[in-house]
């Protein structure tokens, strides 16, 4: 991937998950990558397993502080900017809906203003599959289906999308190429949050207890955090190019037939690390969708991305990540060598 071959990449949320795949993607392909991000949250954190701290140009700097912002930019004066910074778990957002709408909407915007100084730049904003108005459809949601958000996490990101298409519509193209991606529910190793499926089995196995499961019957569309990843690159290369045709929306999600329960899902984690799990389910519990789909006709069509890895092989792959690692592997070697087969298109 020449393109990316000492480009000037900004990712925000750098420390993050998923956003420290992306930067070992882009160290990868050769990318001068600097960050914009709060702090690894919690021990472990993937972004210090990878050693990114010292790879790459790596800044603390807080979304809701304009100025901060700014001069983050402006220090970089990026080409790219892939923008992941948010408050992104839904039960922390019932606990801190202003801190969430603060950072998820004030901070994207603060990122906007900022990259109006740039002469040229594109950007592509990374939401989520939850800026939808859910209707508990049997069928996926599609780029044009009407924006919503029952909890302040959802909301708050469908605001942002909002914001989004009011900043390329009012201060947008030549200078400023925007886009905006929402992808499914990612999973992969390295992931280490509160209250996520994943994360929480791999505690739960490794301290050799049983997963307590909240929500069973809720079904999301699951995929490895490469294959929206490599959709998020070939979409900015797209961008970079200055045609029209690549600004609005893109989903980013697994193949129809790979839509999957919770359920579903943990069942087939244990066999790849054995475990027992328990129906935890909350009546009480804050409001989480039941359903949730996507259609990806337009990134398969438009952009030429489909899903390289099946749910079963992703998860595979994700399981065996943690398991291994609890039992003393390298977790950035094992990072990479999934990176290098998934590239290779095994």
């Amino acid at each position: 991937m020449g393109f990316w071959q000492g480009r000037r990449v900004l990712v925000t949320g750098h420390t993050g998950f998923k956003g420290s795949w992306l930067c070992e993607l882009l160290l990868g392909e050769g990318a001068r990558v600097s960050g914009l991000a709060l702090p690894p949250e919690g021990t472990p954190a993937l972004f210090d397993q990878l050693g990114l701290a010292a790879r790459m140009d790596h800044a603390v700097v807080d979304l809701r502080d304009a100025a901060a912002v700014a001069a983050r930019v402006a220090a970089v004066a990026p080409e790219v900017v892939l923008h992941l910074g948010a408050q992104s778990l839904v039960q922390r957002s019932y606990r801190q809906p202003v801190e969430t709408w603060a950072t998820n909407v004030l901070g994207t915007v603060h990122l906007l203003e900022a990259l109006r100084a740039l002469p040229r730049v594109a950007v592509l904003v990374v939401t989520t599959d939850k800026v939808y108005e859910n209707r508990e459809w049997v069928h996926g949601y599609r780029e044009t289906d009407r924006l919503g958000g029952h909890d302040p996490y959802s909301a708050s990101k469908a605001a942002a999308e909002i914001a989004v298409d009011s900043w390329r519509k009012s201060f947008g193209a030549p200078g400023l190429w925007l886009a905006t991606a929402r992808a499914g529910n990612v999973i992969g190793g390295g992931d280490w949050a509160e209250n996520r499926i994943i994360p929480d089995l791999a505690r739960a196995f490794a301290a050799g207890l049983p997963l307590e499961v909240r929500n069973p019957g809720a079904t999301r569309p699951f995929q490895h955090v490469l294959e929206p990843l490599a959709g998020y690159l070939r979409l900015c290369e797209n961008l970079w190019t200055g045609n029209p045709a690549w600004q609005g929306a893109f989903n980013f999600g697994p193949e129809p037939g790979d839509l999957m329960s919770v359920r579903d899902l943990v069942t087939q984690a244990t066999r790849t690390w054995p475990g027992t799990w328990t129906d935890a389910s909350d009546p009480a519990a804050p409001h989480e969708a039941g359903r949730l789909a996507l259609t990806i006709d337009k990134a398969r069509y438009d952009l030429g991305w489909t899903p390289h890895w099946s749910i079963a092989r992703g998860l595979h792959e994700t399981i065996a990540w943690y398991r291994a690692v609890h039992e003393g592997a390298d977790a950035a070697a094992l990072t990479r060598a999934q990176i290098a087969t998934h590239r290779a298109g095994q």
